[in-house]
């Protein structure tokens, strides 16, 4: 599998996308290709001594991270995420991985790529950590507006990408709203409601806010919006909890002293909650494997997320997508 990635997005680059892509390549059956500003490659590749020979796919523009999405992926044609995308289209890469501009990154795998028949909105899917493994979340945040057959095919969507993820059988899909009665919810999700009900997945019915880090389905649907506001409402949860145990435990010589004997407990949970250990977020309903990270993803993150995508091309994610999504239409006529 040949995975490119924007060795210029995210708030660390270019230094931990090399770091990642050197870390990932180690892995058997796993070829990664650099795209990005030739010279800042080699600079970095040279400053870590390395001998083994990567392909590097010069890309000279940059879309930088305050940059308007739509308008710069039009404008700089030759960046690293619209040069990605096309190394996809062409066949030259299996998979993309950016931790840079989200929305540029959406826009250019709409552009480039396209979506796939029968989709009308590609999402984003975000990897919670639960007690039970992983929950995704889906749409984490590209859809802010949308319609009950939408997020339908979210639920459709994120059910066959878990389904392949983890190798079990049906995944569990609930729909986020602000009660578990059935009744609850605004018009949309009342809607949404009754088409999941009727498609076919194993649907839970509805989920709170509090059913997500909670594991309690395998995939949480939600506008983007909704699902943008909760996980960052997550993530900001986990990083007070971990800075206020970290306050506690080093107050006082007694609180030391047993904070040392519960050292592996706390790192343990520290790492689980860590979003590096997921990654990357796959974008869903696009004409190829596409993985989006976080800016301000580390080394390991990008490792991960490397790995996720050849995971992803390897089992054919696209194609699957594209027949759960067939399957519901053929269903409707």
């Amino acid at each position: 599998m040949r995975i490119a990635v924007d060795v210029m997005g995210g708030d660390h680059a270019p230094q931990v996308n090399v770091d990642g892509a050197l870390n990932a390549a180690r892995q058997p059956g796993m070829e990664v290709v650099l795209v990005g500003q030739e010279d800042a490659i080699r600079r970095e590749l040279g400053a870590r001594k390395q001998t083994r020979s990567f392909e590097i796919i010069h890309a000279p523009e940059v879309i930088e991270m305050d940059d308007h999405p739509a308008t710069s992926v039009r404008r700089k044609k030759e960046s690293s995420i619209v040069v990605g995308m096309r190394l996809v289209k062409d066949g030259r890469a299996d998979a993309f991985f950016s931790a840079g501009n989200t929305g540029a990154m959406m826009a250019a795998a709409l552009l480039v790529l396209g979506r796939i028949s029968g989709v009308d909105r590609p999402a984003i899917g975000s990897l919670i950590p639960t007690p039970r493994g992983r929950t995704l979340l889906i749409d984490a945040g590209a859809n802010a507006d949308v319609r009950p057959e939408n997020l339908l095919q979210f639920g459709l969507m994120g059910a066959k990408y878990m389904e392949l993820a983890t190798g079990k059988g049906p995944a569990s899909v609930g729909l986020l709203s602000n009660g578990e009665e059935d009744t609850k919810g605004n018009a949309i999700t009342l809607e949404a409601h009754a088409l999941l009900r009727e498609s076919g997945l194993s649907f839970h019915g509805n989920v709170e806010g509090r059913d997500i880090p909670k594991g309690t389905v395998d995939v949480v649907v939600a506008d983007g919006f909704a699902g943008n506001v909760a996980l960052k409402a997550m993530e900001g949860t986990a990083r007070m909890l971990t800075d206020l145990i970290r306050e506690q435990v080093t107050r006082g010589a007694r609180n030391k002293l047993a904070a040392l004997a519960l050292r592996p407990a706390f790192r343990a949970v520290a790492r689980k909650l860590d979003p590096n250990e997921i990654g990357g977020s796959p974008l869903l309903g696009v004409r190829g494997v596409v993985f989006i990270g976080h800016g301000s993803s580390n080394a390991l993150a990008v490792a991960r997320a490397l790995s996720a995508a050849k995971e992803a091309a390897g089992q054919d994610l696209v194609t699957a997508i594209g027949q759960a999504v067939a399957g519901r239409e053929d269903k409707r006529s």
